[in-house]
């Protein structure tokens, strides 16, 4: 379909698919054997000012959107999702800054984040706070020009990895998810240190670490907007971040599809390429409509984020729900098309299906996108 792209967009688009091509497929078995955080692959995107286009102008970046940011992680995750994501997580650790943070703090931080010189991340999740984002217990204590932070943040993209972590902390726990505040921590503060990199079932290139904060001191200009409003930020964040995931998931499901409809031609049964049959036919057609489908929905709300439309929880939870559920039908429709092979590690569509699976879980379970889309309904916010 003709999304009707402008010609930067086109370009953003050309230039991430030959990065993926060039850079990312020769290595994308290796790195999900090693699970090794893709540093090379994040200067070459450094280099290309791709982690610039979605910082304004006036901070060092090039003045582009979500759907900017959507096309190249949609590129990227078409090879291989876990180098797609550690591109993603970047922004996601950026927007916060970008959305409330003061003009000291964007220009302390935005320029080396547009860069590439630093890498970002968020840290939401805790060990006893998944879904439940208002049950946080890492805690923000301030004590005269500073804030000591205590806690732990789990299952954090990029942790270890990036330079920049921006963290969500109770600075009032009596107040519940109205004491939360959010707040600037750079990686080599003392008192912040990492767990352990995760082993995981998909995106294996992606690091995956604990935050650990003990007794971690941080200036009180770090502090990012302003006390309590540490809940809002998060869900404002997510609204511009879960199309950038449902994207994520679009490329996974593109790039499925890519080696299925290649291996339907080449496979031969019964004298005649399997792709001759109409029941892989009627699969084949099934995931190209439901991949398509995903993508004008993901594109049409990163588009109403960069008109600057507020209040797009419902919309953006409908994309991120939507795109991830058809990433994890079609890629087992295309490990079914492989067949027996499908199922060996020395064929790349067994991948796919792995790191499809947490576009369904990270930055808000589908189950939990789907109260936000349902509570939304019954209230009747309905665009």
């Amino acid at each position: 379909m003709d999304y009707l792209l402008t010609e930067e967009q086109v370009m953003i688009k050309d230039l991430c698919r030959q990065i993926a091509k060039e850079k990312i497929e020769p290595v994308v078995a290796e790195l999900d054997k090693s699970e090794k955080f893709p540093k090379e692959i994040m200067e070459v995107l450094a280099q290309s000012d791709l982690f610039a286009i979605f910082v304004p102008t006036e901070y060092g970046g090039t003045g582009g959107g979500i759907l900017d940011l959507c096309i190249a992680t949609e590129e990227f995750s078409r090879i291989c999702g876990g180098v797609a994501v550690s591109y993603a997580a970047s922004a996601l650790g950026t927007f916060p800054i970008i959305l409330y943070g003061n003009e000291e703090q964007k220009k302390k931080y935005l320029p080396d984040l547009a860069s590439g010189k630093k890498i970002g991340a968020f840290g939401l999740t805790e060990p006893s706070a998944g879904s439940d984002a208002s049950a946080l217990q890492t805690t923000a204590k301030k004590e005269g020009d500073h804030y000591i932070l205590n806690g732990v943040k789990h299952f954090i993209t990029n942790g270890g990895d990036a330079e920049i972590y921006t963290i969500i902390a109770m600075t009032d726990k009596k107040k519940g998810a109205r004491g939360a505040s959010a707040f600037i921590v750079e990686k080599d503060t003392p008192g912040f240190t990492f767990g352990k990199k995760e082993e995981k079932l998909g995106i294996r290139a992606s690091s995956t670490r604990e935050l650990i904060f003990t007794d971690c001191k941080i200036p009180k200009e770090n502090l990012i907007g302003k006390e309590g409003i540490g809940f809002i930020i998060t869900m404002k964040t997510f609204d511009m971040s879960r199309p950038g995931i449902a994207a994520q998931a679009v490329g996974i499901a593109q790039g499925a599809l890519d080696l299925a409809v290649k291996y339907a031609k080449e496979r031969v049964q019964f004298g005649k390429s399997i792709s001759s049959f109409q029941g892989i036919r009627w699969m084949i057609a099934d995931m190209a409509t439901q991949t398509e489908a995903a993508r004008a929905l993901v594109y049409s709300v990163a588009r109403m984020v960069d008109a600057g439309k507020t209040n797009i929880g419902r919309e953006s939870a409908m994309a991120k729900v939507f795109a991830s559920d058809t990433a994890m039908r079609v890629t087992i429709d295309a490990v079914q098309i492989f067949g027996g092979y499908g199922y060996m590690r020395d064929y790349p569509i067994e991948k796919f299906m792995r790191d499809a699976k947490i576009t369904q879980i990270y930055e808000g379970t589908n189950q939990i996108q789907r109260n936000i889309i349902g509570l939304a309904e019954v209230k009747g916010k309905r665009k």
